[in-house]
């Protein structure tokens, strides 16, 4: 039974990945692979595309952020709540997949912040989409309050576990507490 739970977490894991990239860097468009190996090899052999699209880049932390606030259209606010829902299934999973190595508040965030690193810059590679510091911070807070939120419901599944433990309370067929 055990074997099964992993293989299907692995399998949910994996399929939260291609959805993460289909999200990010397709958005919601289809993968054409032939097409990004095109646009990989044509910035491998003219770097000045990868040059042209950092400058463009928004290197500034909360430059972003600042002006969807300050907008708040319909778009920004997706673009701002987007971000961090994004990644919250993202520490969710570094809960569950690694839970025999019990990764810290900070780790979390710092895997969170490292895999949003990853899809920015292949968004820069691939012309793709552009880079936004901004987007690596709302990432990581995503991954972070996935974590913490799941993290919190065990530790409140536990408490209230061994409230009923400790007042030999159980629960009926029927759903009542005896």
């Amino acid at each position: 039974m055990k074997i099964w739970n992993e293989m299907l977490l692995s399998a949910l894991f994996a399929l939260y990945l291609y959805v993460l990239f289909k999200v990010i860097l397709f958005k919601f468009s289809s993968i054409d692979l032939p097409s990004l190996w095109q646009q990989l090899q044509r910035n491998i052999d003219n770097p000045e595309h990868i040059q042209n699209r950092l400058e463009f880049a928004n290197f500034k932390p909360f430059v972003s952020i600042s002006n969807n606030i300050q907008s708040l259209s319909p778009h920004d606010l997706v673009n701002l709540f987007g971000n961090i829902a994004v990644f919250m299934p993202y520490g969710i999973f570094l809960v569950l997949m690694w839970r025999h190595k019990k990764i810290s508040l900070f780790g979390a965030f710092l895997r969170s912040v490292g895999l949003s690193l990853c899809l920015e810059s292949l968004q820069v590679v691939l012309s793709m989409g552009s880079f936004d510091v901004d987007d690596l911070i709302l990432n990581g807070l995503g991954g972070l309050l996935g974590y913490s939120i799941f993290k919190l419901s065990i530790k409140c599944k536990s408490i209230i576990i061994r409230m009923f433990d400790s007042q030999h309370l159980t629960f009926s067929k029927e759903g009542n507490i005896t």
